[in-house]
């Protein structure tokens, strides 16, 4: 397809398409001469991506640039390029590793991925943003006198292996590598929002049940 129609089923007008394209998030059509170039339905999916990422995810050019740039290493192994991929994400800053709480907290994620058999997401405890999410939060709330822990999450992590399973069994659906990769990302854009919803509603439903609306 050319420029004007990748536009028009795209949704996307050809002056942001062009700026996609010089910042390297779209890949170049195949040129037909100096002035025109053809796109398919690979331009087609990646420019939804991008879309989705900076829409929605409300994500800067630059990161999505560098997700990108992760997606399409095919040197990586696929964990290790989901990973980078997922990882270029923004995310909570390092903690204070001098801080008794977060010392603390690094304690209780550590014993909570143990209790849980974790072995893997235990190998990339010093490099994994995830990790560093978790002890964030468990010093925060530890800071303010709430004893979270191991033994009150554990629990919790159980559940989100089985959400965990689910989420590779819909990325291994996609054909193609590329598609795996893009339908990861857009997981963690995406579905992230929609799972906290789904928790809030789950929320809302148990707290009528057992305490009613009046």
């Amino acid at each position: 397809m050319r420029l004007a129609e990748l536009s028009r089923r795209s949704g996307v007008s050809t002056a942001t398409i062009k700026y996609y394209l010089r910042e390297g998030l779209l890949p170049p059509g195949r040129q037909i001469n100096t002035t025109t170039a053809e796109y398919d339905d690979e331009h087609l999916r990646r420019l939804r991506l991008v879309r989705a990422m900076i829409q929605v995810g409300r994500l800067p050019v630059a990161t999505v640039r560098e997700v990108l740039r992760n997606v399409d290493d095919e040197s990586l192994g696929r964990a290790i390029r989901l990973g980078a991929a997922l990882w270029a994400l923004p995310q909570v800053p390092e903690p204070d590793e001098e801080d008794e709480y977060v010392q603390a907290a690094h304690r209780e994620a550590d014993k909570l991925l143990e209790t849980l058999g974790w072995s893997n997401a235990r190998l990339l405890t010093t490099i994994s943003p995830a990790y560093r999410s978790l002890v964030v939060a468990v010093a925060a709330f530890r800071r303010l006198g709430y004893d979270w822990g191991a033994e009150l999450l554990v629990e919790y992590g159980k559940l989100m292996h089985e959400v965990a399973k689910l989420d590779v069994d819909f990325v291994e659906t996609h054909p193609s590598e590329a598609e795996k990769m893009e339908t990861a990302v857009l997981g963690a854009v995406l579905t992230e929002p929609m799972l906290q919803a789904l928790r809030r509603l789950a929320q809302e439903e148990e707290s009528g049940r057992r305490y009613g609306f009046e």
